[in-house]
């Protein structure tokens, strides 16, 4: 049954919280901001239609709290809770809390959203959908023995990787035997400090990958659609700095023979909503790793190459709407590039919280900034230190870089450290410029940059 909703609450902070606040407005949608006492002057807040203080600054006492989420939802009456990403967006109990309550959760099943979460459970779905993965273990290692067997099978080096792992938490290289058993031990414990869970699981180490990944929309219906790749390649500690729609290393054949696969994947498992699927590609081979049930951080690539609002239709997906298009009427124009701008140091990545003197954005044909700075406003120190993705759209790569050099030249921001300047410097690159690199590239150009 299609719901038209009239409130929604936006259970993020910062630019996120922003952006769908801007789509909502779009819709004729009323929406209730959430915030801790260390945003209570945040720009989201101050846009929203109505706001609910939700606790103290740590994440843990407010954007974490389901209770007072789920408190605000219904005080206010708001009808649906849109997750943003991190926090609680790919929280399977909280979503499950949601629709329990009578709300709507704009995002995936419940069920998905636990399958998904456990890396070794989304490889198995994935592998019995046809979808081509890592080689690697079947399952969660048992013992070190184990990991020596599988070791021998897909050959060295190797990647030990913890099941409910993510942003490079739970992850050793292990090059030969000798490495594997410390390697296996640490990350275990690292495992268990950071998820509770110490499961791992090993995966053939690919020496020269991209990150590339798929954006999916699917509705209740049974209708799924791609929109493109994202190549996620340039990375920091499995941190994404930049992210490009497309890829400079695959073509229409590539992009479409993963869509096919993925998208009929899909339709089989009956997902909903928003979807990323993440991909090592080498070789001209698709290795499948991961996928996200939320929306992106760098999600405005693709919206600018296919002039889809990802959150509009996120929204109409869970007021029970179909699509409305299938993948013949998905058409890609030009290239994009965003670039994650955050308050560190550009040279030792410090973070660099405090009060932003003055805020000009960057303007112009092609030039999109997501952002909840202002000029007097004080980043806080408690969350992730993302300020802005300051985005490009060219006729052509070379166009975007050029226009994302400008773009960063005409930025400021004053009064904190921003990594601008490495932005800059990667923009200025002539192999980045050729677009032949691989997920350890950047490390090596950081690395270059303080004489190392």
């Amino acid at each position: 049954m299609v719901k038209r909703f009239q409130k929604i609450l936006i259970a993020n902070r910062g630019e996120i919280a922003l952006r769908v606040h801007r789509a909502c407005q779009e819709m004729g949608i009323r929406t209730v901001a959430v915030h801790s006492t260390a945003d209570a002057s945040a720009m989201h807040v101050r846009l929203a239609d109505e706001s609910v203080c939700i606790g103290p600054p740590a994440a843990r006492d407010s954007y974490l709290n389901m209770a007072a989420i789920l408190s605000a939802a219904h005080i206010t009456g708001a009808e649906a809770i849109h997750p943003g990403y991190g926090f609680l967006s790919e929280n399977a109990d909280f979503a499950e809390m949601v629709e329990a309550h009578g709300l709507a959760f704009i995002g995936p099943k419940p069920a998905h959203i636990r399958m998904m979460g456990d890396k070794i459970a989304a490889k198995d779905a994935m592998r019995r959908l046809g979808v081509p993965l890592v080689p690697g273990s079947l399952g969660a290692l048992n013992s070190v023995d184990e990991a020596r067997a599988v070791a021998a099978e897909v050959k060295y080096p190797v990647l030990i990787k913890a099941a409910a792992g993510g942003g490079g938490r739970g992850m050793k290289v292990a090059q030969n035997e000798g490495e594997l058993e410390e390697a296996y031990r640490l990350a275990r414990t690292e495992a268990k400090a950071a998820f509770g869970d110490d499961s791992v699981y090993l995966e053939k180490y690919l020496d020269r990958p991209r990150h590339i990944e798929l954006q999916v929309l699917a509705d209740s219906y049974g209708n799924v659609v791609h929109f493109g790749e994202r190549d996620c390649s340039l990375q920091r500690r499995h941190q994404k700095l930049v992210e490009e729609a497309g890829s400079p290393a695959l073509t229409a054949a590539d992009r479409n023979s993963l869509g096919a696969t993925v998208t009929s994947a899909l339709k089989e498992l009956g997902y909903r909503n928003a979807g990323t699927l993440e991909f090592l590609w080498q070789d001209g081979q698709f290795c499948f790793i991961e996928m996200n049930t939320r929306l992106q951080v760098e999600h405005p690539v693709t919206e600018m190459v296919c002039g889809v609002d990802l959150v509009r239709e996120q929204i109409r997906i869970a007021a029970g709407e179909e699509l409305g298009y299938d993948q013949s009427e998905v058409h890609f124009s030009g290239h994009a590039i965003e670039c994650r701008i955050t308050a560190e140091d550009p040279e030792t990545f410090t973070p660099s919280p405090g009060r932003v003197n003055t805020f000009h954005a960057p303007g112009g044909l092609g030039v999109r900034v997501d952002s909840a700075l202002y000029s007097g406003y004080s980043v806080p120190p408690h969350y992730d230190s993302l300020v802005a993705k300051l985005v490009v759209h060219g006729t052509d790569r070379a166009q975007a870089i050029a226009r994302m050099r400008r773009a960063l030249n005409e930025m400021v921001v004053d009064g904190i450290r921003t990594t601008i300047p490495l932005h800059q410097r990667i923009m200025a690159d002539p192999e980045f410029q050729s677009g032949d690199y691989t997920i350890h590239w950047l490390e090596r150009f950081v690395a270059r940059g303080h004489g190392e």
